[in-house]
């Protein structure tokens, strides 16, 4: 087989062959048990039907085979064209045209394994819906879904799937994500909170607002990268063309030994029949969609499929910081009493205030309110001018939210001392009431898969590697369990450290910025953490949506065994053609005989190959 089989007027063509072929392999079978003796100029009347196969459908692959000599490559199936020569001289035409069979008829099963392999896709597809219902100035409509612009509010309808990205703007209610999320339950919406293309929402209508395309959905990303994967050429693959590099000069000198001691052509052409190497051909590329698929359906798009090639033959991982092994926002990791109010209270009080901000510790304030179980009164006056701080009025006090450098000197002095991460100060009525100090939050699990990684995926070095400030990124280390660390990097040095530690060894590279596309491009396999830019997700070979360490996890385990399954179809399907082969040549097995139990051993490693597509109940182990 060859690539061509990817392609649908090749495919198309091979499923014609093989109904032509079998049709004359009928019309043969019909015409020797009626007209068994009957003769038209030198050949049987029964043999003509196999003859045609032969010539229209042998004939086709022969040239191409050809070809390949021409320029020089030599690939397995080169002992098919050769079979189908010989029995053609030989005149054995039933065995021929079994060989004519076995390799349309392969092509057809391949596009039959591909198309079940990829189901997930093509249910993706399918979930998707063609309109959606555009609201402008309170009347809905029903618009094509290409025409759907970034600011445009669609409404979604009870259990129809969204067919956006976007952010509720109106209504509550709840969205399954686990088709494109993987996690098995329902999760809430309510006005500012995001949603994906894709999912499906529960019992209540929600107004949803634009932020991106149609066909820059998250779904539609997913659709894109597939297609471009199926289509892609991975050096795994190559496996079977190495292979059978060795492969065909032993079949043919099996073949050769054979007729030599026997002095019978029938052996040479018995053996070759036998020979032709399927499997090798088709297992592998089935089983490498198949873990495309199963990766998508955890939320890891693999872009380049070498990627499951290499990934188990990585010894180094490289991890990024803000985003990979932390949660990428910052939370409240102290807050530090000034005066004589409750801690509870001025908490409460700026969380309130804080609702309303856009700061990037806003966010942190109300998280960490929520978690004390506190009620947020409502605010008033809010203002939140450029270099100012955040100002309100909660409880009839006047709340400021401001930083260190934005007060007075005398008042600043009163502070306590500068430490790692952020800060925030909250003055009450004008006077110091609290200092909050904010870290980006590692991963609850981080400390769990850096140990796990050694132990079970047999990394000897993990790197952390970050722009950030030295005491940070120790902070981090020191949290999650790594002793190489690198701070203070540039773009250019982390390139730098990445090359030279995949000149000495396979590398993994976990990012999520965009200053780190230059080092994802750089390692041996890169893969991006979640969605915060698309150059880097451009430069990665597999995108990790959900940005989560589980995920990561679970890629490892699917390249380690894809790989499992890829050998064991590949050289397994060889050595029962090997052993076959040793019956043919002993003459125990003639042509057809051959042609049929090459047919089974096809079959046998293509299932095998299928099984990639199947899920596995857990794929983590950490």
């Amino acid at each position: 087989m060859n690539n061509t089989a990817s392609e649908p007027n090749s495919l198309r063509w091979s499923v014609f062959i093989a109904v032509v072929t079998l049709v004359g392999i009928a019309v043969a079978m019909l015409l020797r048990w009626f007209q068994p003796e009957l003769s038209w100029w030198l050949f049987r009347v029964a043999d003509l039907p196999l003859l045609l196969v032969l010539i229209s459908g042998g004939s086709v692959l022969v040239v191409g085979l050809l070809g390949n000599v021409f320029r020089g490559e030599f690939g397995a199936d080169l002992l098919a064209g050769l079979s189908i020569v010989t029995a053609t001289i030989l005149g054995d035409y039933l065995a021929g045209a079994l060989v004519v069979l076995m390799l349309s008829g392969g092509q057809a099963l391949e596009s039959f394994a591909v198309r079940r392999a990829s189901s997930a896709l093509a249910a993706l597809a399918r979930r998707l819906p063609t309109v959606a219902h555009r609201k402008t100035n309170g009347h809905i409509a029903d618009v094509p879904l290409d025409s759907v612009a970034v600011g445009d509010t669609v409404v979604v309808f009870p259990h129809e799937t969204c067919p956006v990205d976007g952010v509720v703007t109106d209504g509550h209610g709840t969205m399954d994500e686990s088709y494109l999320t993987g996690e098995p339950f329902l999760l809430p919406k309510a006005p500012g909170s995001l949603v994906l293309s894709g999912a499906i929402n529960g019992d209540a209508a929600l107004s949803i607002l634009a932020e991106s395309r149609a066909e820059d959905s998250r779904h539609a990303k997913i659709m894109r990268v597939m297609r471009e994967s199926e289509q892609r050429r991975p050096r795994l693959r190559r496996l079977g063309d190495q292979l059978g590099a060795w492969y065909t000069p032993v079949a043919l000198a099996v073949a050769v030994v054979a007729w030599a001691l026997s002095g019978n052509p029938t052996r040479f052409l018995a053996v070759l029949v036998v020979a032709t190497p399927c499997p090798l051909l088709i297992a592998i590329p089935v089983a490498i969609i198949g873990a495309i698929s199963v990766a998508a359906r955890r939320s890891i798009v693999v872009k380049d499929p070498t990627v499951l090639e290499t990934l188990p033959n990585c010894t180094v991982a490289i991890f990024d910081k803000t985003g990979t092994l932390t949660y990428g926002r910052p939370a409240v990791t102290e807050w530090l009493p000034l005066s004589n109010d409750p801690p509870a209270d001025v908490l409460r009080w700026t969380a309130s205030l804080e609702r309303y901000s856009r700061h990037p510790l806003a966010t942190a304030v109300v998280e960490a309110a929520e978690q004390h179980k506190l009620q947020l009164p409502e605010a008033k006056e809010v203002s939140e001018r450029p270099g100012q701080g955040l100002t309100g009025v909660v409880e009839e006090k006047t709340i400021r939210v401001t930083g260190r450098p934005k007060l007075p000197p005398e008042m600043a002095k009163l502070l306590p001392p500068v430490a790692g991460g952020l800060e925030c100060v909250v003055l009450v009525d004008g006077q110091l009431a609290a200092v909050g100090r904010f870290r980006d939050r590692p991963r609850d699990d981080g400390s769990a898969f850096i140990a796990h990684l050694g132990r079970r995926h047999g990394f000897t070095r993990i790197l952390l590697v970050s722009g950030d400030r030295e005491s940070e990124v120790r902070y981090l280390a020191e949290e999650v369990g790594i002793t190489e660390i690198y701070a203070e990097q540039s773009p250019e040095q982390k390139v730098a450290l990445v090359r030279q530690e995949t000149a000495k060894a396979n590398t993994v590279f976990v990012g999520d910025g965009i200053n780190d596309a230059p080092a994802l491009t750089a390692a041996t396999t890169g893969l991006a953490f979640g969605q915060n830019s698309d150059v880097t997700a451009e430069a990665a070979g597999a995108v990790i949506l959900d940005g989560t360490l589980k995920r990561v996890d679970e890629l490892l385990h699917i390249s380690r065994r894809l790989r499992r399954i890829a050998l064991q179809s590949a050289v397994g399907g060889m050595a029962l053609s090997i052993a076959a082969m040793g019956i043919a040549a002993l003459g125990w097995l003639p042509p057809v005989a051959g042609a049929v139990t090459q047919e089974l051993i096809d079959v046998l490693v293509v299932v095998n190959a299928l099984r990639m597509s199947f899920t596995p109940q857990n794929l983590t182990d950490y």
